[in-house]
C-alpha cells in the first residue's frame, strides 16, 4: 500500500472513533520501541552465559524482526515496520546516537592516550594500517563481484572499505575486557590504550570518507575543491572548539564543585551544546556525530561536572535510543540478499581478511615489542572487535548510498561475527598463571626477605576503623614489610558510566580505578588508609573495583593473583551500627554470594571479619608508638584452618600494643572413643548446612573397599601430629608473650558461647574447620544460619547470641581442600580399634566416608 507521508498524522483519535493506532506515526513508534527493547533485552539474557556485549543481542533483534525473518511475512512489515515509518525510527534513534556519541567523546581521555607511550601507539597504527590495506583489497574483487557496488565513487567506495575493516571499537572493547576481568593486566591495559588512538584515527578516516562521499553516486565526478573545503572547514571546527569552547567548559565544570548540585543552566547548556556541534558538522559536510562526539572531548574529565552530565543523559540514552538505532541496523540486513555461492563466500572472504589484517598485524607488532606470543595473540583478537562504532560507519554508507544491500549485509554480519568470537576465544587462549600462597607458607622462610602483602576489601567507611585495626595487629615488629592493598567494592550496574569510570588512568595496577569522586564517603576510606600508610610501616595502595556482584569474586582473586597476596580480608555481610552487639545491618545476600565464591577460589588464604566494633574506641592511636592493648583470643580445636588462625595469633603477637590469649579446646581423657564418621549429603542445602572437604588427609592408609562402590576411610591421626607439632611450636617460640590454655569443654556450643558473651576479648580469631576434629565434626548436623563460615564461626557470628566480641574466620589456602560438600553425621558404636586405631585412650577420630 503507497502512503503518502505527507499525510500522516502524529496521534489518533482512539479505536473508540474507527481510527487504527498503527496508522498513526506516534501510537507506532511507541510498539516498534516496545517491541525492539523487549526482544534485545530477552536476547541479551541468552547470551549473558557468553558474555557477550548489549550490541550483539540488539543487532539479531534487529535482524530477526527485519526483512531476514518475521519481515518475510508482508502483513506484519508492512504494519509494524512500514516504509513510512523508517525516517521517523530512524531520526528519533540518531538523536541518541548523536548524544551517545557525546558520552564517547567524554570518556575517552586524550592525556591518558599521550600518556600510554609508544607501545600502544605501534600496535594501534599497525592494528590500522594493515587491515585498511587488506580493506582496499577487498574493495577491488568486491566492485566487480556485487552487482552495483560500482555506483559510487571508487576513491569513496575503497575508504569506506578500509575504514569499516580497520575499526576496533572502543566502548565495546571496554565492557569485554571488564566482563573477562583483563583491565587489570597488561594486556586489557595495552589494548584499552591502543583502541582509544584507534577511535580517534577511525573517526579522521571517517570524516574523510563522509567528505569524499557526498551523495554517494557519481562521487568520483565530484570537484576535489569540494572535498578539500570540507576537510579545511572540519580543521577549523576542530580547533575552534578546542581553542574557545574547551577553556569555557572548564570554567563551567570549575563552577560545579564536585559535592554539590550542577545548576540546571549549565546542564541545559551543555545538551544544546551537543545539538549546535552535530549542526555544524552536518553544515559542513561531515556527519553531525562527528561534531557531538568532539563537543565530549572538550569536556573536562575529572569532577563532578562530567559525572552529573553522565548520570542525567546515559541511562535514556544507552537504555532507550541507542538499542533504536543498533536495531534499526538490523532491520535494513536483509540476509536473504547474500544469495549463492558466490555472495557467501563473498562473505567468508570479508570475514577471513577483517580478522587476519587486525589479528596478524597486531600480533606482528606486539610480538616485536617484546610481547609474549600469547599475549600477543589475545591483544589481536580483543582489538578485531567491531560492533558500535563498526555499524555507524556502515549506516552512513548506506545512507550516503555507497553500499548497497547487499554489501550491507555482508559487512552487518561480519561485524557480528568478529564481535561475537572475542570473547570465546580470548576465554580459551589467555589464562594468567595462578599462584597459591597463605601465610603457613610465609612462616617457613626467612621473613625478613619478603614483604607480607594483604588483600583487604571494604564496602564503605563503615568497615574502615576495624579493618585499620586488624591490620594493624598483624603488623609484625620484624624487618618485613607490610604491603596493604585495599580495595572498595562498588556494585557495577548496567549503566555504561561505570564502563566511563573504568577506563581512567590506572595508576597502580588495580582493576576498575574510578577517578571520579561518588560523595564524601569514599574520599573518607581512601584519606583514611592513606593516613594510616603515613603513620604505621605499611605500604597502602588504595583502589577501587566496580563490578557486578556475581562476578566480583574474579576481581578479588585476580588482584590476590597479581599481587601474590598472603591473604584476602573480606567484611561480613552483616554490618555492626554501633547500637548494641545486636544491631546488625544485613547487606544483602548479594553481598554474602561474593565472600562465597571468593571463599571457594581464593589463590591465596582467606579471612571474614565479623565486625562488632574492633577498633572503634576512641582512645585507639595507630603506628608503631601505639600503647592501647588490643585483647585477641585464638580458639583452636585443631585442622589446617586452626593452624593458619594459629599462625596470624603468633604475627599478633610481636605486636607491642596486641594482648594475644591461645585457647585449645581439647576433649576429656578416657572419653568415650566412637569414630563420627561424615557422609556426603548433596541433597541437604548448602546455605543451611556446613560443608567439609573432601580431600584424603593420609592417602597411604587408605581402604579401598571393592563392592558395590568404593569406600574411602580419611584418618586424622596426620592432623593430630600436625596440630601437636604447630602448637607445641607455638609456645616454645611465644610462650612468653602469650597466653596459652586448655579449656575441656563437655559442650563445645556452650564453651564458645562463653567466651564470645564475656567480653574479655576484643577478636576471636577461628579457623573455619573443613576438615574438622571430633568436636567440631559433632556440630556437623547444626542447623547453619552463616553455613560459609563453619560450625564455630557461624556460632560466634550468629545473631541472638549475646556476643560483644568481633570475630574473625580464616581458612587457609589449600588446594586439596577445594572441595567441599555438606554432610551426614553417623556415630559408629564399634571399637575404635576395628578402624586401626591404637587403643580406646585415644582421642575420637573423624572419618569422611564417601560413597
Amino acid at each position: 500500500m503507497t502512503v503518502n507521508i505527507t499525510s500522516i498524522s502524529t496521534s489518533s483519535n482512539g479505536v473508540w472513533q474507527g481510527d487504527n493506532p498503527l496508522d498513526f506515526a506516534f501510537p507506532l513508534l511507541i510498539v516498534q520501541t516496545t517491541l525492539i527493547l523487549a526482544l534485545s533485552r530477552f536476547l541479551a539474557f541468552l547470551l549473558k552465559p557468553l558474555r557477550q556485549p548489549k550490541v550483539i543481542a540488539e543487532i539479531i533483534g534487529g535482524i530477526l524482526l527485519g526483512p531476514s525473518a518475521l519481515g518475510r511475512n508482508q502483513n506484519y512489515l508492512h504494519r509494524i515496520f512500514p516504509s513510512w515509518s523508517t525516517p521517523i525510527l530512524e531520526s528519533v534513534a540518531s538523536i541518541g546516537l548523536l548524544f551517545f556519541l557525546f558520552l564517547v567523546g567524554l570518556e575517552l581521555d586524550l592525556s591518558s592516550i599521550r600518556r600510554s607511550g609508544r607501545r600502544a601507539l605501534s600496535i594501534a597504527t599497525a592494528g590500522i594500517t594493515l587491515p585498511f590495506v587488506c580493506g582496499v583489497g577487498v574493495a577491488f574483487v568486491l566492485r566487480k563481484s556485487v552487482d552495483g557496488a560500482d555506483k559510487a565513487g571508487y576513491g569513496t567506495f575503497l575508504v569506506f572499505m578500509g575504514v569499516a575493516l580497520s575499526i576496533t571499537a572502543f566502548p565495546v572493547l571496554a565492557r569485554i575486557l571488564a566482563e573477562l576481568k583483563l583491565l587489570t593486566t597488561q594486556v586489557g591495559e595495552t589494548a584499552m590504550a591502543a583502541a582509544a588512538f584507534n577511535d580517534v584515527a577511525a573517526w579522521i578516516l571517517l570524516a574523510l570518507a563522509v567528505a569524499l562521499a557526498g551523495d554517494g553516486e557519481g562521487g568520483e565526478h565530484k570537484s576535489p575543491l569540494i572535498s578539500l573545503w570540507v576537510l579545511l572547514c572540519g580543521a577549523a571546527f576542530v580547533i575552534f572548539m578546542m581553542v574557545v569552547i574547551k577553556p569555557a567548559m572548564s570554567w563551567v565544570a570549575r563552577r560545579s564543585p564536585d559535592n554539590h548540585s550542577v545548576d540546571e543552566a549549565y546542564i541545559c547548556l551543555t545538551l544544546a551544546g551537543v545539538m549546535v556541534s552535530g549542526f555544524m558538522t552536518d553544515l559542513i559536510g561531515i556527519h553531525s556525530i562527528f561534531g557531538a562526539f568532539v563537543f565530549g572531548l572538550t569536556i573536562p574529565k575529572g569532577g563532578g561536572f562530567a559525572e552529573r552530565l553522565i548520570e542525567r543523559i546515559e541511562d535514556f540514552v544507552t537504555g532507550l535510543l541507542l538499542p533504536l538505532y543498533f536495531a534499526s541496523s538490523g532491520l535494513k540486513t536483509n540476509v536473504a540478499k547474500i544469495r549463492g555461492l558466490e555472495a557467501w563466500g563473498l562473505l567468508v572472504l570479508v570475514i577471513t581478511t577483517a580478522c587476519a589484517g587486525k589479528i596478524v598485524g597486531t600480533f606482528v607488532v606486539a610480538m616485536m615489542c617484546m610481547i609474549p606470543a600469547r599475549e600477543s595473540l589475545t591483544l589481536g583478537v580483543l582489538m578485531n572487535t567491531k560492533g558500535l562504532v563498526e555499524l555507524i560507519v556502515l549506516n552512513i554508507g548506506k545512507e550516503k548510498k555507497v553500499l548497497n544491500d547487499e554489501m550491507f549485509a555482508i559487512l552487518v554480519l561480519m561485524a557480528l561475527f568478529t564481535t561475537f568470537m572475542t570473547t570465546p576465544i580470548v576465554m580459551t587462549i589467555y589464562k594468567p598463571v595462578r599462584t597459591h600462597r597463605r601465610l603457613r607458607d610465609f612462616s617457613n622462610v626467612d621473613s625478613s626477605k619478603y614483604d607480607l602483602r594483604i588483600l583487604a576489601c571494604v564496602h564503605g567507611p563503615g568497615n574502615v576503623p576495624s579493618l585499620i585495626s586488624l591490620i594493624e595487629a598483624t603488623r609484625s615488629a620484624k624487618k618485613s614489610q607490610l604491603k596493604l592493598y585495599v580495595m572498595r567494592l562498588v556494585e557495577l550496574t548496567e549503566r555504561s558510566s561505570s564502563i566511563i569510570m573504568v577506563q581512567r588512568a590506572r595508576k597502580n595496577g588495580f582493576p576498575f580505578i574510578n577517578r571520579f569522586r561518588r560523595g564524601q564517603s569514599q574520599d573518607r576510606v581512601e584519606v583514611a588508609f592513606e593516613a594510616y600508610g603515613q603513620l604505621g610501616r605499611a605500604s597502602v595502595r588504595p583502589t577501587t573495583a566496580i563490578s557486578s556482584l556475581s562476578t566480583m569474586h574474579e576481581d578479588i582473586c585476580h588482584v590476590a593473583e597479581e599481587k601474590r597476596a598472603t591473604m584476602v580480608i573480606l567484611p561480613f555481610h552483616k554490618q555492626w551500627k554501633g547500637e548494641g552487639y545486636e544491631s546488625m545491618e544485613n547487606m544483602g545476600n548479594g553481598w554474602r554470594g561474593v565472600n562465597q565464591r571468593v571463599l571457594k577460589n581464593s589463590p591465596c588464604s582467606v579471612a571474614v571479619l565479623v565486625d562488632r566494633g574492633f577498633g572503634s574506641g576512641p582512645q585507639q592511636t595507630l603506628g608503631p608508638t601505639s600503647t592501647v592493648i588490643k585483647r585477641i583470643c585464638i580458639l583452636f580445636f585443631g585442622g589446617p584452618d586452626d593452624r593458619e588462625a594459629l599462625e596470624l595469633g603468633a604475627r599478633m603477637a610481636e605486636h607491642p600494643a596486641v594482648k594475644v590469649t591461645v585457647i585449645r579446646f581439647v576433649e576429656k581423657d578416657g572419653s568415650d572413643s566412637k569414630d563420627i564418621i561424615l557422609r556426603p549429603s548433596p541433597e541437604k542445602s548448602n546455605e543451611q548446612s556446613y560443608s567439609f572437604s573432601t580431600a584424603a588427609m593420609d592417602r597411604r592408609r587408605r581402604r579401598v573397599i571393592t563392592s558395590v562402590s568404593d569406600v574411602v576411610n580419611f584418618m586424622v591421626k596426620q592432623i593430630q601430629e600436625l596440630d601437636e607439632i604447630a602448637t607445641a611450636e607455638f609456645k616454645s617460640r611465644w610462650g612468653g608473650l602469650v597466653e596459652y590454655a586448655e579449656k575441656v569443654a563437655s559442650n563445645v556450643v556452650e564453651g564458645v558461647l562463653a567466651i564470645g558473651k564475656s567480653g574479655d576479648y576484643d577478636l576471636l580469631v577461628v579457623g573455619k574447620g573443613r576438615f574438622p576434629s571430633a568436636m567440631v565434626a559433632e556440630l556437623a548436623e547444626r542447623r547453619a544460619e552463616h553455613a560459609e563460615l563453619g560450625p564455630i564461626g557461624d556460632i560466634l557470628a550468629s545473631s541472638g547470641q549475646g556476643i560483644v566480641s568481633s570475630v574473625l574466620v580464616i581458612q587457609q589456602h589449600d588446594i586439596a581442600h577445594a572441595e567441599e560438600v555438606p554432610v551426614s553425621k553417623v556415630v559408629n558404636s564399634e571399637d575404635a580399634t576395628s578402624n586401626g586405631h591404637d587403643g580406646p585412650s585415644k582421642r575420637r577420630e573423624v572419618t569422611n566416608d564417601f560413597v
